[in-house]
């Protein structure tokens, strides 16, 4: 089988090269889409270039944008497309691992890999199990499916704030609505797993963090937009922008009673306020 590795980055200088040298440059074609990026991230892909690694560079920046520019237009045909995050690093074995489930459950449309690091790691990949869920920083699509997938016309809204969930729920509903789940549809792989890199409890690091936990927080409430979509119409009413439902949308969106989260959702209703 063959397997195309799409590596999406922004602003990665710090882990790229840490990433690339984890993935099996000599077993798959690998491309790293640097999106957006100020820094010198472009520049080290290039320095991989006589590995066989592409770059490939986007201005504008956005993740899910991104992925439909190169997924769903540009990549090339393959059995087997593998998504890497620019700050993950794969343990041996992964990509074949995820490329064997898909080829020893034939009704998969994606394979998930399993997070292999944190405190938190082993309650992450029995939810992966159970939920049939995927994680941006490794996964895996099938051939056939990315290819059903660019015929539906069905793109990721280019303001999506973490592809993985909408990803998973089109790969779990086999491109239709939450009615049509199937559960051999996602499989979780237990090969290899990925590294991500450890939360650091310095000034820079924890802005740092505060800003990814709003972003967290933009994302909880576009997957609840999301999920109300795919219970009723499905894919076909994804929108171009999330931000084309925010209107009719935030009137009904209140921060969660939590201490973890009240504040961040408040700032995140007010950034997608500040959207509309």
């Amino acid at each position: 089988m063959t397997i195309q590795i799409a590596v999406l980055a922004h602003n990665e200088e710090r882990r790229i090269a840490l990433c690339l040298d984890s993935l099996p440059l000599d077993e798959a074609a690998v491309a790293v889409v640097v999106n957006g990026s100020s820094d010198a991230t472009a520049d080290i892909v290039r320095g991989y270039a006589d590995r066989g690694v592409r770059l490939v560079e986007y201005t504008a920046g956005g993740k899910a944008r991104s992925w439909n520019r190169f997924m769903l237009d540009e990549a090339p045909e393959a059995d087997c497309y593998v998504f890497v995050d620019g700050d993950a690093q794969l343990l041996p074995g992964t990509v074949r691992g995820l490329e064997r489930c898909l080829r020893n459950n034939p009704h998969a449309n994606a394979a998930a890999g399993m997070p292999r690091n944190g405190r938190r790691a082993a309650y992450y990949r029995r939810l992966l199990a159970e939920e049939h869920g995927l994680f941006g920083d490794c996964y895996a699509l099938s051939g056939a499916f990315v290819a059903r997938l660019r015929a539906s016309g069905v793109r990721l809204p280019e303001d999506l704030v973490g592809d993985d969930s909408l990803i998973a729920a089109l790969a779990n509903n086999d491109l239709g609505r939450d009615a049509d789940r199937r559960e051999d549809a996602v499989v979780p792989c237990d090969t290899g797993g990925f590294l991500c890199e450890p939360t650091q409890l310095t000034p820079k690091r924890l802005n740092l963090q505060a800003r990814r936990m709003v972003n967290y927080s933009v994302r909880h409430f576009q997957n609840r937009i999301i999920s109300t979509l795919m219970q009723g119409e499905g894919p076909a009413a994804l929108p171009p922008r999330m931000a084309d439902l925010y209107p009719e949308c935030l009137p009904r969106l209140r921060p969660r009673f939590s201490p973890l989260w009240f504040a961040f959702d408040r700032l995140a209703l007010a950034r997608m306020r500040a959207a509309v």
